[in-house]
């Protein structure tokens, strides 16, 4: 991907949905709720505080995320669709367990 995103902007690419429900039945692409998480594919510098301070973002390329429901700008880049947001409008990174890894 040939974007850089300036200030304090960061590119996401969401997570894919579910397709079925609980109880087995096929949701169809209309009916799908959008998730919430997704994986932060490239960040800006950070942003400036009153002093002129560059401030380094919290986030970086590859972190798991989550967003609020109606955070970000939907936008397209290279055929793929992805959100653009600002930091504030995450919610926080989601850790991946080490415990979960070994139990399975």
């Amino acid at each position: 991907m040939k974007f850089r995103p300036l200030h304090d902007r960061v590119v996401i690419r969401r997570a894919e949905g579910d397709t079925k429900s609980k109880g087995g039945i096929i949701i169809p692409d209309n009916a799908k709720e959008k998730p919430q998480e997704g994986e932060v594919i490239a960040v800006g510098p950070g942003a400036r505080d009153e002093k002129g301070t560059l401030v380094p973002l919290d986030v970086k390329a590859g972190d798991l995320i989550l967003f609020g429901k109606w955070s970000g700008t939907e936008v397209k880049i290279d055929g793929e669709d992805l959100l653009i947001m600002k930091e504030a409008d995450i919610m926080g990174v989601i850790e991946k367990r080490v415990e979960a890894k070994k139990a399975a």
